[in-house]
């Protein structure tokens, strides 16, 4: 996880991605397993199949999931292959939405110790 963090911090446009209050308090209230739900269902239903709607998948704001999904380079299947080398041509495996959770959700730590 080390390499893909460091790859991303060294990116212009990844790197201006950070959680806001209103993203802060939203997950204080709710709590870090339920944005992991909310992590796995957005890749899940957004991301898993293969060539979807890309580039159209993932608000830019109004859930944190939203913007640590830009922040890590998983908004779409463009991006998640540039980045993570999953091939954009195949359904998504229940290890990659692992993986790809996992990076969303180790973002999200770090801004929250930020």
């Amino acid at each position: 996880m080390e390499d893909i963090f460091s790859r991303l911090n060294k990116s212009k446009f990844r790197s201006k991605f950070h959680l806001k209050n209103k993203h802060i308090d939203y997950i204080n209230k709710v709590g870090l397993e339920k944005i992991k739900s909310h992590a796995y269902d957005f890749v899940t239903n957004r991301l898993k199949v293969k060539q979807p709607n890309d580039g159209k998948q993932t608000p830019y704001d109004g859930h944190p999931v939203f913007v640590a999904q830009h922040a890590c380079a998983i908004c779409c299947r463009s991006c998640i292959y540039k980045w993570h080398k999953i091939n954009p041509e195949k359904v998504l495996t229940e290890k990659e939405i692992d993986y790809l959770v996992s990076i969303i959700m180790k973002w999200i730590e770090n801004e929250l110790k930020r």
